[in-house]
């Protein structure tokens, strides 16, 4: 029997790459070999209606098309069901609204707990808080369910209704909410800041429909507040739409300057985007952050500006998703996400870093945890391409953009590694930040400048996690990780009390990168005195 059954996997894993070839013909480019369709629909009927076992057509070839993709070896190409493409529109920032309530929401234990409610949005309307975990939707208990499950029952037309049932720690009883759904504005920018007194600070965290607007906008609030440098944090930011990447890029650029070239399969052949407009922010020195989770988009702008001396790039290597997806409709409103070029800076630079190099960089003994929770490492710059920016500063290819100051956040020591490994062995040492963060917040709402925790209340977290988890966590290691648990439970705190703007502003004062940015920025009056420090590193 277990031969029999290996026999089947075999079989029907064989048949799918072929199926595969013959449902994708119509959507790739044709290859010199010519595949008789006939028979292999003629292979497919057979197996449909003789096989042993009874086969779900449809399955069979959705396997095949999945194998097919995968065989690509490449993590960005890939099959998106109809059903999943709506929230991929969405995760991908390819869309700016939606129809929803406003809520960012997360699983913990059995329920998906609310983060966080989108400003504007019905659920902060409502009331609804950080904390509050979600029994049913229009009746139906959500226990068990995942985040994804939960978005698709809050999501709905714009003016339709959905009834919620709540649970609030420490109040007696559930909590009813009937919300009608809006149209949502995802910010791309969520907050701005003026750091030291003139030096102006804009987060985007994505490339959404509307980046290049906001960052336009935030620039000229912060210019109407006395901003004289600039600084642009793409840490984190995964990239989304080309489009407002070229955008962005060219709030910084004069006119008629390369941005970006794109090469497909055939390298002679090239794509151009250019800025298209009068530059008319030349005044403003300016850094833009970067470290290893910027990526796409965000490596176009940091790649763009540093070619051209325009930006000076501070933090640390970035991902290295140097290549172009094209989306193609399929029949049944299936899409494939097709590689089809890669992008490289203007001078040359291919920003894409394969596969392998990843690896090592993640596997890399250099590989340090930082005090934020983000897994650092120092870049080797050992046999890496050497160019040269308009201006002669050094740049390094090979994938990813490296910045020219390279600064790595302050990391934890082995020991304090070890400890944090084994706390969150446990399984609850991010659900006991979350709970501890709600608890203290909704105690105190008085809260009114930046967090400074006694020891007393690190004590009752320590008691929190120690009683739910007593056979499973050391007091020792609670000790030893201390300065991680105190960081991250004030981040936590402050950002349930007054929101991302709160958290970093708990946050910014240790954080070397941005420390990094305003030593730098201080001593250059110039965009010119800016790159003359940065060319003598």
């Amino acid at each position: 029997m277990a031969r029999i059954g290996f026999m089947s996997r075999v079989t029907v894993m064989a048949v799918s790459a072929i199926i595969a070839y013959w449902f994708f013909q119509g959507a790739v480019e044709r290859t010199i070999r010519v595949v008789d369709t006939g028979v292999i629909e003629e292979v497919l009927d057979h197996i449909t209606e003789q096989f042993v076992d009874s086969v779900d057509q449809s399955e069979l070839v959705n396997s095949a098309i999945e194998a097919l993709v995968n065989g690509l070896d490449d993590p960005h190409t890939s099959f998106i069901d109809n059903r999943a493409w709506e929230s991929f529109s969405l995760q991908a920032g390819t869309e700016a609204d939606y129809g929803g309530v406003g809520l960012e929401i997360l699983k913990r234990d059995s329920l998906v707990t609310v983060i966080t409610s989108i400003p504007g949005g019905p659920a902060l309307r409502s009331g609804i808080r950080p904390g509050d975990r979600i029994l049913s939707i229009e009746g139906v208990s959500a226990k068990n369910w995942d985040s994804d499950q939960v978005a698709d029952g809050l999501r709905g037309r714009e003016g339709t209704d959905v009834n919620l049932t709540i649970y609030r720690p420490g109040a007696d009883k559930l909590i009813p909410f009937r919300l009608t759904r809006s149209i949502i504005e995802l910010r791309s920018v969520p907050f701005t800041k003026l750091l030291e007194g003139s030096v102006g600070y804009i987060p985007l965290q994505v490339f959404s429909e509307t980046s290049g607007r906001e960052v336009e906008e935030a620039v000229e609030s912060l210019r109407g507040q006395g901003m004289k440098s600039l600084i642009i944090d793409l840490r984190d930011n995964p990239g989304g739409l080309l489009a407002e990447g070229v955008a962005v890029t060219d709030l910084f650029l004069k006119d008629r300057l390369t941005i970006l070239e794109t090469k497909g399969r055939n390298s002679d052949i090239k794509e151009r985007i250019e800025s298209i407009t009068v530059e008319s922010n030349a005044d403003l020195p300016l850094v833009i952050l970067v470290n290893g989770n910027s990526a796409s988009s965000s490596e176009i702008v940091a790649g763009a500006l540093q070619d051209h001396d325009r930006a000076l790039i501070i933090g640390s290597r970035t991902y290295g998703k140097g290549s172009v997806q094209t989306l193609y409709k399929l029949s049944g409103g299936d899409v494939l996400r097709l590689t089809t070029a890669r992008w490289y800076t203007p001078m040359g630079r291919s920003i894409h870093m394969d596969s392998e190099e990843k690896l090592e960089l993640i596997s890399s003994e250099s590989s340090k945890l930082s005090l934020n929770g983000r897994v650092v490492r120092m870049d080797d710059l050992n046999g890496r391409p050497l160019l040269k920016s308009v201006g002669g500063r050094k740049l390094y290819g090979g994938g990813g953009i490296t910045p020219d100051i390279s600064v790595l956040q302050d990391t934890l020591s082995l020991s304090e590694e070890e400890a944090l490994h084994r706390i969150q062995l446990s399984g609850s040492f991010t659900a006991g930040l979350f709970n501890y963060a709600v608890r203290h917040v909704q105690e105190n709402p008085a809260i009114l400048s930046r967090l400074q925790l006694k020891n007393s209340e690190l004590e009752l977290f320590y008691k929190d996690l120690l009683r739910d988890n007593e056979a499973m966590l050391e007091r020792s290691d609670l000790e030893i990780a201390r300065r991680f648990i105190k960081y991250q439970l004030e981040r936590e705190i402050a950002l349930h009390a007054w929101g991302p703007e709160g958290a970093f502003e708990q946050t910014w004062p240790t954080d070397l990168q941005i420390l990094r940015a305003l030593e730098v920025l201080e001593q250059a009056q110039s965009p010119e005195k800016l790159l003359e420090a940065a060319i003598g590193l």
